[in-house]
């Protein structure tokens, strides 16, 4: 069954990025000159998603108004003709990714939960979760790539890294065999790990394709780790009865719920931009020349 739609969990209240975000959504700080959560939708769509479903939470709503029209914003750019045609451009294709629709998640109680809030939109179809923290740039987008893997093996699919031990911690530890490539099987996996149940350094960084009795399964969790409803554990289940498939995907990815992350991103994107990329490596060289 073709992919055809995505959820992508946004409620967390960004508190390891505050005071930026007291007022401003952490999906909404600029990489370069788009939000965060712009990017993570642009990988959907890039991957044949038609149907994206934004999971959001009080206060959020300029989120919803970054994706509809803007009426006025459009008028004064058609003003202004040729010399604002790109902008205006730029404005009509963000309304335009993909049927965008949003749902609050009214009380905060972790992933799994969030991810629950999805049902009725998602129905009887395996589906892709991208996480609103994390975004990957890549020429293949990493969406896609769970997708391939997933119409190939007809399991589950979780893009996968390896990280440091200090970090697999504060992440998921997945027990991995290799099947092909960069492709492997995965039978067992726990949340936030102790130190003596790390089962290997691969960790679930951000994306997944899910089929639908994840729902099931996520409806008779008990609570988990800090006791959320914890999406790894339902996970956990799929893999230990089926089978998992962890796909090392190609991409760098940025933590956006990370101080270091976000700069991180705005530098190395900011490299590659075609508008001002040039300029601001000699701004870089110039600067690095003072540390």
């Amino acid at each position: 069954m073709k992919i055809r739609k995505a959820v992508i969990p946004a409620a967390g209240l960004g508190t390891r990025v505050l005071p930026a975000t007291k007022v401003m959504p952490k999906e909404m700080l600029t990489i370069a000159d788009k939000p965060a959560i712009q990017y993570i939708v642009e990988e959907a769509a890039k991957s044949g998603i038609e149907d994206i479903l934004i999971i959001l939470s009080r206060g959020k709503s300029i989120v919803e108004d970054h994706f509809d029209r803007s009426p006025e914003l459009e008028a004064q750019l058609i003003k202004g003709g040729d010399a604002k045609k790109a902008y205006l451009d730029e404005v009509l294709k963000v309304s335009d990714l993909a049927n965008i629709t949003f749902i609050r998640q009214q009380e905060m109680k972790g992933l799994g939960h969030a991810v629950l809030q999805a049902k009725s939109f998602v129905g009887n179809e395996p589906f892709a979760v991208l996480y609103g923290d994390d975004v990957i740039i890549g020429d293949d987008p990493c969406c896609g790539q769970l997708i391939r893997a997933y119409d190939e093996y007809g399991l589950g699919c979780v893009g996968i890294k390896e990280v440091t031990p200090e970090q697999i911690l504060k992440y998921s530890s997945m027990k991995t065999a290799p099947l092909k490539d960069n492709l492997y099987m995965i039978d067992d996996m726990i949340e936030k790990p102790a130190p003596d149940q790390i089962l290997s350094l691969y960790s679930i960084l951000g994306r997944c394709v899910l089929p639908p009795e994840i729902f099931d399964i996520l409806q008779s969790l008990p609570p988990g780790a800090g006791g959320e409803i914890q999406l790894t554990d339902a996970m956990k289940v799929l893999a230990r009865r089926d089978g998992i498939v962890g796909v090392d995907f190609t991409g760098k990815r940025y933590d956006m719920g990370n101080k270091l992350g976000i700069l991180q991103a705005n530098v190395e994107v900011g490299l590659n931009h075609p508008e001002y990329g040039e300029e601001f490596r000699k701004y870089l060289k110039e600067i690095a020349c003072t540390l």
